[in-house]
């Protein structure tokens, strides 16, 4: 007699088989691609080995490794400082992010039900988190090669400009021109979230040790933030407004 299928097993297979064709690549360990999609919250939040944040902490130095590799071939008359930013802008969280959009990675995430009611499937950490998860799937799966690959046919799909351009992000030019003038970091803080769960907007407010504040907002923490550097640094006249 024929054992009776999981039909919900079935379904996450064909769930998996999609991904993969997404991803370019065929795991021969599924579980692998199970643990990087697996959000703590999926585990009552009690950090395991079942969890993908072991293997967030192993895809960030792969990823790096790609990138840093990447760009001095790439670019072979840059300096340092230049590899630095054109670095810190392709494995910055927003970046990995966008990847996770264009993979349509939350549809395929495991989050508890609380995490996927508050709209854990479109939020940039959990998707940047799993991505990065991803990339040491592959790479324990199948090496460094093929994990290399797959950054450069990912990161490939981004626009131009996330690829050549070295331009500062707001956050970043605002800490450095604190900085250069003896001031304390700029601190964030969220005085506003609105908007559903799936779709929220957040306010945020920037200050400076001598008290200047601006605000931003954007549909998360993080680009609300640089909203809110982006808008301080307008009102110092540091950045152009249209910039």
């Amino acid at each position: 007699m024929l054992e009776q299928c999981d039909g919900s097993a079935m379904l996450r297979k064909r769930e998996f088989h999609v991904l993969e064709k997404a991803l370019g690549y065929r795991f021969k360990n599924q579980d692998l691609l199970r643990r990087a999609l697996t959000h703590s919250s999926a585990n009552n939040g009690k950090r395991n080995a079942t969890d993908n944040e072991r293997l967030e902490f192993v895809g960030d130095r792969v990823l790096g490794l790609v990138i840093a590799e990447y760009l001095a071939e790439l670019f072979p008359n840059a300096d340092e400082g230049e590899l630095a930013r054109r670095f810190n802008r392709l494995v910055r969280r927003e970046t990995c992010a966008r990847i996770g959009e264009l993979l349509g990675l939350g549809a395929h995430l495991f989050l508890s039900e609380a995490e996927e009611k508050s709209g854990g499937r479109a939020k940039t950490t959990i998707v940047a988190d799993a991505v990065e998860a991803l990339l040491a799937a592959v790479f324990l799966d199948g090496g460094y090669e093929k994990a290399k690959r797959l950054v450069v046919t990912l990161w490939g799909q981004l626009e131009d400009q996330d690829l050549s351009s070295t331009v500062v992000d707001a956050k970043s030019a605002l800490q450095e021109w604190a900085q250069g003038r003896g001031l304390a970091l700029p601190s964030y803080e969220v005085v506003e979230r609105s908007g559903p769960d799936h779709e929220p907007v957040f306010k945020t407010e920037v200050r400076l040790a001598n008290g200047k504040t601006a605000r931003g907002e954007g549909n998360s923490k993080r680009a609300s933030e640089q909203a809110a550097a982006k808008a301080m640094l307008v009102q110092e006249s540091i950045w152009e407004g249209t910039r």
